[in-house]
């Protein structure tokens, strides 16, 4: 059961292949990043409708270091060697509570960098963040970021696991063996006793991060942790930030310009979200993308031989796999081991797929044995997607995805009621995954920190400029959003990327690459509204 849809990229999805979002993150203003706030933006609509976006303004930080936190900017990193050979790695201090900073909580914070090969001038250094939230950017950085080669030679390479996230003061809910039993849990409920079930599971997983992790589940807020990006840069001794984001990552970079936009050097948002939407209004958008990503893979799925969504197109094939699910739901599937394929696991493992069209090859073989009563491959797609290991173990970022999203945003959701009624418009944006994606979106609603955040537009007035990127066909960030935030941010462009997955930079377009990298590398923008294939 999926309690959070990630946003991450499809880079890092491809490497097992996958993730989802549902309590997916918004603006955050929180931990003294004062914003004016819209009361309507976070509060309850009538049940079957979403509010509507945010008219409030992010608004700027001081630009004077406040004295109390100028012991962290200040800090001197103590670099060694590292993992993957040519990186360092060292910790940094941040304040747990940026209102009140004192050293007897400070958080130490895992960061990881590859220094400028050259040849060419260094530029100073380039952050990089993968998205989730919760996804390791230390682990992206080592796997991936050291490409394109122009770029790395100009720069040196930076990642910071956010608060909360991977090797920095981890966030932790479950045990192993508590996470499978969760994952298993019934998403669509045909009646009240199951409805039960799915909301004493959400309100198990809330408590037990509560207990495990503590004060920490009240400061992992986005704002916070473009707070920290912000000492990291000066520790660095950058004058301005430079920085690649992807997905959520989008909107840890928009935030971060947005208290800082004097800061602001050269910023990439990749697969944009829009900070001004309310938690179900953005479910739902992104309910609808994942449709749209679906009926692309159901028209490609139809040309070929071994389509095992039949060849009469996008309907049919919803039809064919509403039915799998209806069939695991009733009789999961065996795996040839202890664990079953249940409607829920199989739903995550064919969402996964979604995020990037090279792994629809792989999707048609998995549902086609599926199909036969066979579940190891859907399995193997939904323990990516989760981020399972082949013995059990699970990383941290299902448990740092909801913290960070129900801080950021008050919930989808109140109630099982407010479901139920929403349910005609998400089973409208999707007839597939629309009630399984609605019924996720309650996890909020049961967790034991009151969210910090709203949602909010940001506008970072005075930035430098902002290069936006939006994928026509994107399921996790649809398209729309990185129109809408490319109009917010006062010095963005909008580059796009007419075609499918999650992002765009690095996964083929060489349009899009020579943009982005122009602009990372000589700091001109493509012209606007350029849309690539």
């Amino acid at each position: 059961m999926a309690t959070s849809r990630l946003l991450r990229t499809a880079g890092t999805v491809l490497t097992a292949t996958a993730l989802l979002i549902s309590g997916c993150s918004s603006g955050s203003p929180s931990s003294g990043a004062a914003a004016s706030r819209n009361p309507a933006s976070g509060g309850t609509a009538s049940a079957g409708t979403a509010p509507a976006p945010a008219t409030s303004t992010l608004k700027p930080l001081p630009t004077a270091v406040p004295a109390a936190l100028r012991p962290y900017y200040d800090q001197k990193l103590t670099w060694r060697e590292c993992g993957v050979v040519g990186f360092e790695c060292t910790t940094m201090k941040a304040p747990l509570d940026y209102e009140h900073p004192s050293a007897a909580t400070d958080l130490k914070l895992a960061v990881s960098r590859k220094k400028a090969t050259g040849p060419g001038d260094r530029l100073g250094s380039l952050m990089v963040n993968p998205g989730g939230p919760g996804g390791s950017a230390i682990d992206y950085l080592q796997q991936y970021a050291p490409q394109p080669e122009a770029v790395r030679a100009r720069y040196d390479m930076v990642a910071m696991d956010p608060r909360g996230v991977a090797r920095s003061e981890p966030v932790t809910c479950l045990s192993n063996a508590q996470m499978d039993d969760f994952t298993r849990v019934d998403q669509t409920p045909d009646d009240a006793a199951e409805a039960d079930r799915l909301t004493s599971a959400f309100r198990t997983f809330a408590q037990g991060c509560l207990r495990r992790s503590g004060a920490r589940l009240g400061h992992v807020s986005t704002a916070e942790s473009a707070r920290d990006m912000d000492i990291l840069r000066a520790v660095l001794g950058d004058e301005k930030l430079t920085y690649v984001g992807a997905s959520y990552g989008t909107f840890l970079g928009a935030t971060y310009a947005g208290l800082f936009p004097s800061r602001v050097g050269r910023l990439v948002l990749d697969g944009a979200m829009d900070p001004a939407l309310p938690a179900r209004t953005m479910n739902r958008d992104q309910t609808a993308g994942f449709n749209t990503a679906f009926t692309a893979f159901a028209k490609d799925c139809a040309k070929q031989r071994d389509c095992p969504l039949g060849t009469g197109g996008p309907e049919e094939a919803g039809r064919r796999l509403s039915a799998l699910f209806k069939k695991l739901d009733a009789h999961p599937a065996p795996t040839g081991g202890p664990r079953t394929l249940t409607e829920s696991l199989a739903t995550s493992g064919v969402t996964a797929a979604m995020y990037d069209e090279g792994a629809w090859p792989v999707l048609r073989e998995y549902l086609a044995e599926a199909q036969k009563g066979d579940g190891r491959g859907l399995l193997a797609l939904s323990d990516s997607y989760y981020e399972r290991d082949p013995d059990g173990t699970y990383a941290n970022q299902m448990f740092a995805n909801p913290a960070v999203n129900c801080l950021d945003l008050p919930g989808a959701f109140s109630s099982p009621d407010e479901v139920r009624a929403a349910l005609p418009a998400f089973r409208k944006a999707s007839p597939v995954f629309g009630e399984s994606f609605a019924w996720a979106a309650l996890n909020c609603a049961y967790w034991p920190v009151k969210p910090t955040g709203a949602a909010h537009r940001i506008t970072a007035r005075g930035a430098a400029p902002i290069l936006v990127v939006g994928t026509t066909r994107d399921p996790a960030t649809p398209y729309p959003w990185a129109r809408s935030l490319a109009a917010q941010l006062s010095s963005a462009t909008l580059l796009t990327y007419d075609g499918d997955g999650h992002t765009a930079y690095g996964r083929g377009s060489d349009c899009i690459d020579t943009a982005i990298n122009t602009y990372l590398l000589e700091s001109t923008p493509p012209p606007p509204d350029k849309t690539c294939t």
